[in-house]
């Protein structure tokens, strides 16, 4: 059943947001595809079959109402393959655009099965799935199904839904770091943090150098646009437009200048998601399009690409949409209050599904740069000079190797070893160690470099480094990005039985 809707119901869909639902479908579903791409690679050796933190033994000890999953039922590595390659393709035809050209409830059916596919793997991937990004991937591809295709008009109730979750993803993280360190307090935070943050990327040495009055103004910016700026979501345009481009502006300082996962770029994607046409067309406007608002509709398909006729809105779209709506309105009760407690949690879910979350980043930064460096040897009776070491593909290794650009993929052997050094539990750090022992090829294919080519070290050992970037003289005259003091051994070295 098909119509116009009444009167009373014509705030309901909304004609200025047909750029935004292109951007957050085909964002959403790249990410998506990066994601599932991520676990193809890494899922197995962390968490498959002979896994650092194998999923069966997590299944057997814990109930479905821990964590809903697929892999409840049942795991086997063969499996998640054909979850990761399910989820790449979904991604992909969304980027594409296939399921958009359908009935509103092709882009519905794509993104859930994207939803439960990914939330089947977040809920079994324990602390190699811990990091609040997964939770965002999860709570955005719900609230983007719902925009629904180009058939019908976009659903003002999902753009509404999407600037509330911006705003908690925001607001969230800027409260997080007011409650916390009072680094943040005192504006001396990002004189540490380009340095100490997990991974960092290849211009970090180069912000970490910039002078301390620039610091100050990054912190005072960030205050500025996490505690305030997200206010202005909840008030007509262009309002949320500005705040929206306030949001791409300083995550994209954040890609500049280091490794997040996808954390930014699809808080990015979100923000874009908050502009409405009329600024997509004033936009156009300042470079030159000939006609801004016919170009930007045109490019997503919206009424302006069809002689701008409006699409009916079956009444089972609004049914559908109205019901959602209702759902997250309920359970978002629990996140606004976290928001408001001064026991504020970060990252954390109110339920398994990871419907409407808690977000929030660095409440506390840490002030020196301790790393865990794994060394090998294959002699007997080692001396000091026969311990060589593994390189990891992203987190500092040798004083003389920049820092990589590795995001918006994750490497997530790369940052929980960041995590080490910090005191926290890692169990899992025995058995990687017995894996490299036993050179397992799918682990070493985690690193960047095997010193020994695929041959098994007799011993392997653990030392804590502390590390600092070069000043610009030290860096001119040896080259090198780090420097790096060896403090003690942090695992005494470990063999195989009987070797």
């Amino acid at each position: 059943m098909a119509g116009t809707l009444p009167d009373w119901l014509g705030w309901w869909t909304s004609a200025d947001y047909d750029v935004a639902r292109t951007l957050l479908q085909r964002g959403f579903g790249a990410l998506y595809a990066l994601a599932f791409w991520g676990a193809l690679r890494q899922f197995r050796p962390l968490l498959g079959e002979r896994g650092l933190q194998p999923v069966a033994a997590f299944v057997a000890r814990t109930h479905w109402r821990d964590g809903p999953s697929l892999f409840r039922w049942h795991y086997s590595d063969r499996l998640l393959v054909a979850v990761a390659w399910c989820g790449m393709l979904l991604g992909a035809s969304v980027v594409v655009g296939l399921p958009q050209a359908g009935p509103w409830w092709a882009p519905v059916l794509v993104f859930l099965t994207l939803w439960w596919l990914y939330l089947s793997v977040v809920n079994v991937g324990q602390t190699f799935y811990s990091f609040g990004w997964e939770t965002l991937l999860c709570e955005a591809g719900l609230l983007v199904a719902f925009l629904g295709s180009g058939a019908v008009p976009v659903p003002f109730l999902m753009i509404v839904a999407v600037r509330w979750l911006l705003f908690r993803l925001e607001f969230g993280a800027g409260l997080i770091k007011w409650r916390g360190d009072t680094a943040w307090r005192d504006l001396t935070a990002l004189d540490y943090h380009h340095e100490t943050q997990p991974l960092p990327g290849p211009f970090s040495w180069h912000a970490h150098h910039l002078p301390r009055w620039w610091h100050r103004f990054e912190v005072v910016g960030t205050h500025v646009s996490q505690l305030l700026v997200p206010w202005l979501l909840f008030l007509p345009q262009p309002l949320p437009s500005v705040a929206g481009a306030v949001f791409v502006l300083t995550q994209g300082w954040l890609v500049l200048t280091g490794n997040f996962a996808w954390l930014n770029w699809a808080t990015i994607v979100l923000a874009l998601g908050v502009i409405d046409d009329g600024t997509w067309a004033w936009l156009g406007g300042l470079l030159g399009l000939p006609d801004g608002a016919a170009a930007t509709s045109a490019a997503s398909g919206g009424p302006a690409a069809s002689g701008g006729y409006s699409p009916p809105t079956p009444l089972s779209f609004v049914l559908v949409v109205g019901a959602v709506a209702l759902a997250l309105l309920v359970l978002s009760v629990r996140p606004a209050l976290n928001l408001v407690s001064r026991g504020q949690r970060m990252n954390a879910s109110f339920e398994p599904f990871r419907l409407v979350n808690a977000y929030g980043a660095f409440g506390s930064v840490t002030r020196h740069r301790d790393e865990i460096t794994v060394e090998g040897t294959l002699s007997t009776e080692p001396g000091p000079d026969d311990w060589v070491e593994y390189e990891f593909r992203g987190k500092p290794g040798p004083p003389g190797r920049r820092p990589p650009q590795v995001a918006p993929y994750h490497l997530r052997l790369d940052w929980l070893m960041w995590f080490l050094p910090l005191g926290h539990s890692a169990r899992w750090f025995t058995v990687f160690l017995r894996r490299l022992l036993e050179a397992d090829p799918a682990t070493l294919r985690l690193l960047r470099r095997d010193p020994f080519d695929g041959r098994r070290p007799r011993t392997v050992r653990a030392v804590l480094h502390r590390y600092r970037y070069t000043t610009p003289e030290e860096r001119q005259r040896t080259g090198d990005w780090w420097v790096r003091e060896r403090l003690q051994l942090a695992v005494d070295p470990v063999r195989l039985p009987g070797s």
